[in-house]
């Protein structure tokens, strides 16, 4: 939604600023090089805008003044990773696109929006339908892969970290969880909500098949793998690329196939 005006541009926007890093990676996929003139410090992709492009702060620490610096005649935001009063105070003077992205169709609807935003309208709706037919595709496969715990009517248990001292997990309303199930996992705190904290008794009374430990925001290593597994031994720990879990942009092309292998590597 607009925070500043009611629809979207009446004409496309020429100075863009991003606060998102998924959705600036779908910026570049969308061909706004030119347009795209602020990201943030977290915007890692594509790696040439990381290196050349202005950088407004962090998502939760954006830098307004740097902001304003840049006139920008559309900024892009999301409800969950930036700030609601730092967006409201931009929204006061720029139009804001605020994205709100909890699962796979939310993460489509976004894109939609974007392409509308940003006069892409072609491309993002081919990418939409791309995206779709990539996690058809998982699904059926998915299916395949798990031809013993499909008899037995269930999914492999799964706790996903995304951070450590304390442990971190996720909930069933995030878009992670959505994630999960669409790479064929059942998660294992899906009685909770957001992102709870545990410690290794929840882990080990979870009775969960795998865990995944994520490489974002917390850099899980291999040297984590072993300190877990110390305390779940009977328990397949793995580290996994969390970009592929929470980048809800053109990323999303790569993720289906990455959670065929992930799955099909895991089940062995």
């Amino acid at each position: 939604m607009f925070l500043s005006t009611a629809t979207p541009p009446d004409k496309p926007p020429v100075r863009i600023v991003s606060l998102v890093p998924s959705q600036t990676e779908l910026l570049y996929y969308l061909q706004l090089e030119a347009e795209t003139v602020g990201i943030t410090k977290f915007c890692i992709h594509p790696q040439q805008w990381f290196t050349s492009k202005i950088r407004v702060g962090g998502t939760k620490t954006v830098d307004v003044t740097r902001v304003r610096a840049l006139n920008p005649d559309l900024i892009i935001a999301n409800k969950e990773e930036n700030v609601r009063e730092q967006v409201e105070m931009l929204a006061q003077q720029y139009p804001v696109w605020l994205t709100d992205v909890n699962n796979l169709q939310d993460a489509q609807q976004m894109i939609t929006d974007i392409g509308r935003c940003t006069y892409r309208h072609t491309q993002a709706n081919t990418l939409v339908q791309l995206i779709s037919e990539k996690f058809t595709n998982l699904q059926k496969n998915v299916e395949k892969l798990s031809p013993t715990f499909a008899a037995n009517s269930r999914r492999l248990r799964v706790c996903y970290l995304i951070w450590k001292d304390p442990y971190i997990t996720v909930g069933s309303d995030t878009f992670i969880n959505d994630m999960l199930q669409k790479a064929g996992f059942q998660n294992a705190f899906a009685h909770s909500t957001r992102y709870p904290t545990i410690n290794q008794e929840d882990l080990r009374l979870s009775a969960c098949d795998v865990v995944l430990l994520s490489s974002e925001p917390y850099p899980f290593k291999k040297k984590h793998i072993q300190e877990l597994q110390e305390a779940l031994p009977s328990t397949t720990i793995a580290l996994v690329d969390g970009e592929m879990f929470s980048w809800y942009g053109s990323r999303l092309l790569l993720a289906a196939d990455y959670f065929q292998t992930l799955h099909q590597q895991i089940i062995g």
